[in-house]
């Protein structure tokens, strides 16, 4: 089965409550699984504890505040790090209120293990913040307890709208490509590789069907890690280190800035330069699936959704912006009512 029919078809059982099996094959599969025990036990048991990041950034800056909810798994949470200012939680807030020229609270609710099932009570608890965007990074811990495809994206998808249903934008993280993790052994490593790809092709398609849009996060365990192993990855050779979760966060914040709306003209333009392009969602999911730090959001063609191939999508690489100076919110800034937020 071609990689654009089998994320078609894997998003297509998630939608419609299929097993999603086909995708690998029951055989592998069970290799998969197996295989999957053996890594856990080489990379060890997180012992949970992450710096919070929860809190306000910018300091100084004027207007309205923008509100964010981080959720999703350790590699939201920055599991590895020892100070908040490592976090990508931090890195990414302090990036967004320089580029936006606001304050911007963050609220992280992330935690180590983390899969997609524990979405929905993540969502909950950042509800009565009222977000105007959330960010969500999840699939990894999916692959690795070999969740049910079908069931991971499903299970994503009715998250991102929750959040558009409650006027949350919604930016999601793929799946990252785990074939480059050290400890995970062949035959596995080449399973990962085709697990994550497409499951990150599906929640792509999952989650512009549903409004949102995605960034592909091959890079964070991808090639660019694989050849900087001890920069980009921490002591466990699974997680990220502090280098590894700024450039996570370098990758996302530009299509974070794109759903608030706050990108310049330079940034907005099409170009060549940007590799942009507008294809059906199933050939854009597969497409960013394989290139790293591709964003692909839902768009029209003369006004139209849709075409003879489904969901028309916009595919593009965003400018990255200069790496802002984390900062670390203060002890008295960690509560929404701690600075003012315009209404």
């Amino acid at each position: 089965m071609g990689k654009v029919a089998a994320a078609r078809k894997l998003a297509a059982a998630a939608a419609f409550g299929g097993g999603g099996l086909s995708v690998l094959g029951a055989s592998l599969y069970g290799v998969l699984r197996g295989e999957a025990l053996l890594a856990r036990r080489t990379i060890g048991k997180a012992d949970g504890v992450t710096p919070d990041a929860t809190g306000w950034y910018g300091r100084g800056r004027s207007g309205k505040a923008l509100k964010v909810a981080l959720i999703g798994d350790s590699s939201a949470a920055g599991y590895g790090v020892e100070t908040v200012l490592e976090t990508p939680g931090a890195q990414l807030a302090s990036g967004l209120a320089e580029a936006a020229d606001r304050r911007v609270y963050l609220k992280s609710v992330a935690f180590v293990g983390a899969q997609s099932r524990d979405l929905q009570d993540q969502i909950e608890q950042v509800l009565p913040l009222k977000p105007d965007v959330a960010v969500i990074l999840v699939g990894a811990n999916d692959v690795t307890h070999t969740v049910r495809p079908s069931e991971s994206v499903r299970l994503l998808e009715h998250a991102v709208r929750l959040l558009l249903d409650e006027g949350t934008r919604a930016v999601v993280g793929t799946c990252p490509d785990l074939g480059t993790v050290e400890p995970i052994a062949f035959p596995l490593r080449q399973l990962a590789r085709a697990y994550s790809r497409r499951l990150a092709a599906a929640q792509t398609i999952a989650v512009v069907e549903a409004g949102g849009r995605t960034v592909s996060l091959g890079s964070v365990l991808g090639p660019e890690f694989a050849a900087a192993p001890a920069l980009l990855f921490g002591p466990d050779r699974f997680h990220p280190s502090a280098a590894g979760y700024a450039h996570l966060a370098s990758v996302l914040l530009p299509s974070v800035l794109a759903a608030l709306g706050v990108l310049s003209e330079e940034d907005l333009a099409p170009g060549a330069f940007r590799q942009e392009a507008v294809l059906p969602i199933s050939f854009a999911a597969v497409e960013a699936a394989a290139r790293p730090g591709t964003e692909v959001d839902g768009t029209r063609i003369a006004g139209s959704e849709r075409g003879d191939r489904g969901r028309w999508a916009r595919l593009l690489r965003r400018r990255r912006h200069p790496r802002a100076e984390a900062e670390a919110p203060d002890a008295d800034e960690t509560s929404p009512e701690a600075a003012p937020v315009e209404n």
